[in-house]
């Protein structure tokens, strides 16, 4: 990965998203269901159940991407080309989790027809809020927790549940993908950063947000046992 060289400001930015960060792993690595997880203690229905309920926030992610997108005026037409580049790329990520839940056993016109929990609920809301708001650059803090969960998680959760039970067929293509692929996007993330961060104003902004976003995906990883 070609590296970044940062201007003080995009350091300071990016200091204190990594703290934002960091706080989010230790938080999630005590929900119940991620604790199972990483514990080898996971049964086939939690997987299933983690893949249902992620479905959800999946197919929205590339709503309120594109949405963002759409927000930002023309002194921003830099960063509207990556976030549309993004949302492009993501926007079918959805078949790939439906996929795994099949070759892990469950039925496809389930999750077809699951809703979100309470989390996904509070989470694609929050989003889908900021990004209608004009030249949402704080989006880019929602972007680095998402993004970080794929890079830093996603290679290891295949790991553990590849470890626990024996498939036919891949049902783990989608955490597969997002280990191998979502480094790059952080590599546009430190771009970006580099891009906004020209004010404490939109570094507050985008902490803010970065924090508002990992609590609520924390909910709704904390929800998976709750949802019906």
């Amino acid at each position: 990965m070609e590296q970044v060289v940062l201007t003080p400001l995009g350091q300071n930015c990016l200091q204190a998203l990594l703290k934002v960060w960091l706080d989010f792993d230790l938080a999630v690595s005590k929900v119940a269901i991620v604790k199972r997880l990483e514990q080898g203690r996971l049964s086939l229905e939690d997987y299933q159940k983690l893949l249902l309920n992620l479905r959800q926030q999946v197919i929205e992610g590339s709503r309120w991407i594109s949405r963002s997108a759409s927000s930002f005026d023309r002194d921003y037409s830099d960063i509207r080309s990556t976030v549309i580049h993004h949302a492009e790329e993501e926007h079918r990520d959805y078949q790939l989790l439906e996929a795994d839940y099949v070759a892990a056993g469950g039925e496809q016109s389930v999750i077809e027809s699951t809703q979100k929990n309470i989390g996904s609920e509070a989470l694609h809301g929050f989003l889908m809020y900021r990004a209608s708001q004009p030249n949402p650059v704080d989006l880019i803090g929602a972007m680095w927790i998402i993004e970080g969960l794929g890079n830093k998680m996603a290679t290891k959760w295949s790991r553990y549940i590849n470890e626990q039970f024996s498939f036919e067929n891949n049902a783990t293509s989608f955490m597969d993908y997002h280990g191998e692929n979502d480094e790059n996007h952080l590599q546009e993330l430190y771009n970006l950063i580099d891009r906004v961060a020209t004010s404490q104003k939109n570094i507050d902004g985008i902490i803010r947000t970065a924090k508002v976003v990992a609590k609520l995906y924390q909910l709704q990883l904390e929800e998976v046992d709750n949802h019906e």
